[in-house]
């Protein structure tokens, strides 16, 4: 006889991932509660521990122009790998919840941001709609702000849909966007 399954309606899952589970964290707002956007993303890593999800490793911050270019200030970002039974979906809802919980406000397409927390990866699970989230996130390979700290804590980390590696897609960034570790 087997084991009794999980009855959590869902929100847990009975074989973990092949691969990482990828958090990118990024903020270009001071926060009323927590202060520059550093201090805000490292009250969100702490936050994301309270919440049941272990911080398996983070990468340093990083600085980055926005995205498409304007007058806003820059943004300060970085990548986590988490551990956690929650499957795709409520492990979106509760990081939609924290960047709530933080003042996150969702007004328009790359509006100015006091909390931004994208489920980049989910090992190798591959979604591509029509539901949330969209595994791997679908503009991750478009972000130097994303592949770079994510070189950090997964140097050998391939794309689960195109296959290529971190340094391919690094070298086929666009020109023009800026991305410096954080000083």
């Amino acid at each position: 006889m087997g084991s009794p399954r999980n009855e959590n309606k869902g929100d847990q899952q009975d074989v973990r991932p092949k691969g990482p589970i990828l958090l990118g964290l990024g903020a270009n707002l001071s926060s009323p509660t927590h202060g520059a956007p550093r201090a805000t993303l490292e009250a969100a890593l702490s936050r994301l521990g309270q919440s049941g999800l272990r911080v398996v490793r983070c990468s340093r911050w990083w600085q980055s122009t926005p995205i498409p270019v304007s007058d806003q200030p820059w943004y300060v970002n970085g990548v986590a790998e988490i551990a956690t039974k929650l499957a795709p979906e409520p492990l979106l809802a509760l990081l939609h919840e924290i960047e709530a919980e933080f003042g996150r406000v969702r007004s328009y397409p790359n509006a100015p941001r006091l909390l931004d927390l994208d489920l980049l990866a989910y090992g190798n699970v591959r979604r591509d709609g029509p539901m949330p989230p969209l595994l791997p996130h679908p503009r991750l390979a478009e972000r130097g702000f994303v592949l770079l700290p994510l070189q950090e804590i997964e140097p050998g980390w391939r794309h689960p849909v195109s296959k290529r590696s971190l340094a391919e897609m690094i070298s086929a960034l666009p020109a023009g966007h800026i991305v410096r570790p954080f000083p």
